[in-house]
């Protein structure tokens, strides 16, 4: 199995100046609180002030890409960065919600050409996703943050004339 790369190279200050807003799911919220502790340290660590990160608890998976796209919409953030666990259990419910997730939060960051980074846990299980979420598997919610952080360089890089 392959891990995601750490982002270790990215500058101090790298998120310095942006706008971010974190969308959180309250469902499974033991491990949903660990994700949103895990993106907040990774951007407060690269330089984001306080004050330019906003949150938006939503009830769950199922309604992050609604308010990502209610965030991205006003046009203050430069990154949006959702958080979520989704735990498999005996229905098919979890194949279709993490499935629709996934392609609605694409939709977000196609329609609103922003960067729109994907914090959500589908785990086999619950110990899986608290692997996920600080344990020995790392935090994805900082993982997304790091992403989110790339990103918005890349997008600024992309609209800068030169």
């Amino acid at each position: 199995m392959s891990e995601s790369p750490c982002r270790n190279d990215l500058a101090p200050d790298a998120a310095a100046g942006w706008r971010f807003g974190i969308v959180v799911s309250r469902f499974n919220d033991a491990i949903t609180e660990s994700l949103l502790a895990g993106a907040r340290d990774v951007l407060a660590a690269h330089g984001a002030a306080a004050e330019d990160v906003e949150t938006v608890h939503v009830p769950g998976a199922y309604e992050l890409p609604m308010a990502a796209a209610l965030v991205a919409s006003r046009g203050e953030i430069s990154a949006v960065i959702c958080l979520g666990a989704l735990i498999r259990g005996e229905t098919t419910h979890f194949d279709i919600l993490a499935s629709s997730v996934a392609h609605a939060l694409q939709a977000v960051a196609r329609d609103f050409a922003l960067p729109v980074s994907f914090g959500l846990i589908t785990g086999e299980n619950e110990e899986q996703s608290r692997a996920r979420a600080g344990g020995e598997r790392g935090n994805k919610g900082a993982e997304a943050a790091l992403a989110a952080i790339e990103m918005v360089g890349i997008f600024a890089a992309a609209h800068t004339d030169c």
